[in-house]
């Protein structure tokens, strides 16, 4: 039975491979402190140790191909783990190198041209080699929906040795980890201007719309909700939200076009008839969008403002079901009958993200509102003023915290140009990536806690790879931030 990925924490890793130690000269000796006046100074420092902290991730976390990642390095004892690294753990390295040539872009807006040139051709490159050795978590599959069976090529959990080879059956792959892939993929495109990447997100992203729950009530109205992935019924957060901002953006993309799309859906007054319908792409994808956020937002919301982690209790269990329709079998919904969990920082994150991005496509005030509450809710939540260091705010930094902490940072980011109050919240994650760089940076990687530091114990200091590449990306994202404070 798998183990939910999300829950899952492996404390010591399985020790085999020896890495040659790294001769590193501390970045805050390379590059002096920068003036907290000085924006464009502290923007290109945090950019600078971004490029840092991914290039050492990759010495040590990705084989000296390239071609596979693995999960846990220690710094103390030089090794690493043979585990290798799920696909979700594997995005948040092309996640960092997206960041990062976004902040090489807003350099060169700037007038930084040297910082640009020397560097954003190599960091295109490893965006193009990351995708296309992601190739090793692919796999195909058949798969009954609520409207169709079809034959789909996605992202499993896992990665195997053959490119295109990988299980994906039943709860093999999650609909999440296509939605990570797919956010980036978008950012590749427009970072680079590849259609490629355009292409495989369009297909990916009709892949995980194919699993929106398009069942109909007594009222004829959606069930909606997007499952976990196509072997569960229990409806995440993770695999909602994510979604949200991505629609927005291919709406954007082809909002000044006229390219169609056919999708498929319930009738709404037999509630079983399925119909096909063709129309422009930019509709589409924006209707979506509003779709899964509004479900989101009745479903999932708490009485803290924060998200909860999914809609489960199901009944009268949680085996996916099946019914016959004409002669034809298609996926049946299963009743979900309340919404359960620990709220993590992401599913606030993202929907923050979601509410930004509709409020830019729409104008409609009720996402600025819905915006402004959940980032002053999701801050007072998941910050905790002085409890480690004076003037800095604690963020959860157990279990896969780190990583889902980056995304709320995004949202912080991403609505601060409409909301300033942000601003402060953001400053936040800026004091403790620097807290962490200036007082435990080691062997070019920094602890887990970065306000607390390393384990005595090194046999404890086993990092998640995944980390390292969320921090890169959080300096690298805040290396475009407005004010660069």
């Amino acid at each position: 039975m798998k183990v939910f990925k999300k829950l899952q924490f492996v404390i010591v890793a399985s020790i085999s491979m020896m890495i040659v130690p790294y001769g590193y000269v501390e970045a805050q000796k390379s590059f002096p402190a920068a003036d907290s006046n000085n924006s464009r100074t502290v923007q290109e420092q945090n950019l600078r140790r971004s490029m840092e902290l991914f290039d050492r991730s990759m010495e040590v976390y990705f084989s000296a191909d390239r071609q596979a990642m693995y999960r846990f390095y220690n710094p103390d004892t030089k090794v690493r783990s043979q585990e290798k690294a799920s696909v979700w753990m594997y995005s948040a390295s092309i996640e960092a190198v997206n960041a990062i040539l976004g902040g090489l872009k807003s350099q060169k807006e700037k007038g930084n041209y040297r910082l640009f040139d020397q560097n954003y051709k190599r960091y295109v490159n490893l965006l193009a080699e990351l995708h296309g050795n992601a190739a090793y978590y692919l796999g195909s599959f058949n798969f009954t929906s609520f409207t169709q069976t079809k034959d789909w090529t996605v992202y499993a959990v896992d990665r195997v040795g053959e490119k295109g080879k990988a299980n994906v059956t039943g709860v093999l792959n999650v609909y999440d980890d296509q939605m990570w892939m797919i956010r980036e993929l978008i950012e590749g495109y427009r970072l680079t201007g590849k259609d490629t990447y355009l292409k495989e997100a369009e297909y990916l992203t009709a892949y995980v719309l194919d699993g929106w729950d398009c069942t109909r009530d007594n009222r004829g109205h959606e069930n909606g909700g997007i499952p976990w992935g196509p072997g569960y019924v229990t409806k995440h957060a993770c695999s909602n939200a994510p979604m949200v901002s991505p629609l927005v953006w291919l709406h954007e993309i082809y909002k000044t076009k006229k390219d169609l799309i056919t999708y498929r859906y319930i009738d709404i007054e037999d509630k079983q008839s399925r119909r096909s319908k063709t129309i422009r792409k930019s509709k589409y994808y924006l209707d979506f969008a509003k779709r899964i956020y509004a479900w989101q937002k009745d479903h999932l919301l708490n009485d803290k403002g924060v998200y909860d982690d999914m809609l489960g209790e199901c009944y009268p269990d949680c085996s996916v079901a099946y019914e016959i329709v004409d002669g034809i079998k298609y996926r049946k919904n299963t009743q979900l009958r309340r919404a359960v969990g620990t709220s993590f920082s992401y599913n606030s994150g993202t929907m923050i993200s979601g509410a930004a991005d509709l409020y830019r496509a729409t104008q409609s005030k009720i996402y600025l509102e819905d915006g402004e509450q959940l980032t002053d809710a999701s801050f007072q939540y998941f910050a905790t003023p002085g409890s480690q260091v004076p003037t800095h705010y604690t963020y959860a930094s157990d279990g896969f915290n780190n990583w889902f902490n980056g995304v709320l940072l995004r949202g912080f980011l991403q609505i601060s140009p409409v909301f300033k109050k942000a601003g402060s919240y953001k400053k936040s994650f800026q004091q403790n990536l620097d807290y962490g760089y200036t007082h435990f940076l080691r062997s070019g990687l920094l602890p887990q806690d970065l306000l607390g530091g390393w384990h005595a114990d090194t046999g404890k200091n086993n990092l998640e790879g995944m980390f390292m590449f969320a921090y890169a990306a959080q300096y690298a994202m805040l290396s475009q931030d407005h004010d660069g404070k």
